[in-house]
């Protein structure tokens, strides 16, 4: 398996080309990491809605206090992993809502997201219903890159590659 400073080596070397990204790993490349890292897995059609700008918000739901709840941050990058399968883009999150879930946070939930989340279809809110906590984030900066194989040996959906926790930004 390729190690965490392997895979951001080669992350930075697939988007050489796009000015957003190079500069952001020259940054790092400096400085160290001034943001979280995370590796996200996907099904479909969800990745591909995220690298076709349709979907603008990405969303994970869990009965437990589990990650990216209270472990995103504003600016922290999402690596984005079809799942079984290799690695195709990177973006960064820009905005950050963490739920302990009730009706009313539901309510509002599928209020203001529905659209962004490209969650129109009844399943993927009875697929959630057992959820206490959701986190959404907007992301933003959405880079698709040539597949890089990242072999994951677990059945977590959220990785936490790097954490930079707010007090030492």
């Amino acid at each position: 398996m390729m190690k965490c400073s392997s895979l951001i080596d080669t992350l930075s070397n697939s988007v050489k080309d796009d000015a957003y990204w190079n500069d952001f790993f020259k940054i790092k490349n400096r400085d160290g990491f001034p943001t979280g890292i995370h590796l996200a897995v996907f099904v479909e059609p969800y990745l591909t809605f995220i690298l076709q700008g349709k979907k603008t918000v990405e969303s994970r739901f869990s009965s437990n206090r589990i990650a990216p709840y209270q472990k995103v941050n504003r600016g922290d990058i999402i690596i984005l992993k079809r799942s079984g399968g290799p690695i195709f883009g990177l973006c960064e999150i820009s905005e950050v809502w963490s739920y302990l879930l009730d009706a009313k946070s539901w309510k509002h939930i599928k209020k203001e997201f529905t659209i962004s989340l490209c969650a129109q279809d009844p399943n993927f809110w009875s697929q959630r219903s057992h959820a206490s906590y959701a986190t959404l984030m907007r992301i933003k900066n959405v880079s698709k890159i040539e597949p890089i194989n990242w072999k994951k040996n677990d059945r977590r959906g959220w990785v936490v590659l790097h954490n930079k926790t707010p007090d030492n930004r």
